[in-house]
């Protein structure tokens, strides 16, 4: 269960306040894989970082209940000067889970090769998220934070990040931003619209992406 309580976040930008939260009561319900679906600068990634607690919001607060992951796709938890290597072992020691164990997983899983015991500030956009893509599928949670990851990379490896999703969604719920209706409906069973501030909740799946089509016109 992940509860929004009086959520709001806003952004002054050239000058202007821009709201992007406006006062968020809404509860979602645990064991679900949610789209959440909205234009580009509705504030998704912003509500994946709230929820995850990287980003403070202006007021109010999320309630939840279980572990929640750090928005996979978004790097910004991770050390640049810190080899990824290094970065999945600590990431290992915050979360409680055997490091060596953890490491041998992302290693294998990212394919980055000899670039895995080099320093971040090195990696590519895509090899970034294939490390920390990795490194989050390497860990139990209850609740995935998905940021479009599971489109980096070649086929082949966008097959095999797909696999391993699914496989974590026998167990645990998601929340996905992915701008691909056909792997919103592969992997996600409801939604969520975030549009003008607000968030609506859909146990309809096809409701929710109708109603971001409709927003979207």
């Amino acid at each position: 269960m992940i509860r929004f309580e009086n959520l709001s976040k806003s952004f002054w930008i050239k000058g202007e306040r821009k709201i992007v939260l406006d006062n968020l009561n809404l509860t979602l319900p645990a064991g679900q894989s949610l789209a959440l679906l909205g234009r580009n600068g509705a504030g998704k990634s912003t509500l994946l970082e709230i929820i995850a607690g990287t980003l403070r919001p202006d007021h109010g607060r999320v309630v939840s209940e279980g572990t929640i992951s750090w928005p996979v796709g978004l790097a910004a938890s991770f050390h640049r000067d810190l080899t990824g290597a290094e970065n999945v072992r600590f990431i290992a020691r915050i979360y409680g889970v055997d490091s060596d164990d953890l490491v041998a997983f992302v290693e294998e899983f990212a394919e980055l090769g000899k670039s895995f015991h080099m320093p971040m500030r090195s990696y590519s956009s895509g090899m970034r998220s294939r490390l920390t893509f990795g490194a989050s599928m390497g860990i139990r949670f209850d609740t995935y934070l998905v940021d479009e990851v599971t489109a980096v990379g070649d086929a082949a490896f966008r097959r095999k990040s797909q696999a391993v999703f699914a496989d974590r969604m026998q167990l645990s719920g998601a929340i996905m931003v992915n701008h691909s209706m056909r792997q919103v409906r592969e992997f996600c069973n409801a939604g969520l619209v975030l549009e003008g501030g607000k968030v609506k909740y859909y146990s309809d799946l096809d409701e929710a992406i109708a109603a971001h089509e409709r927003d979207m016109e």
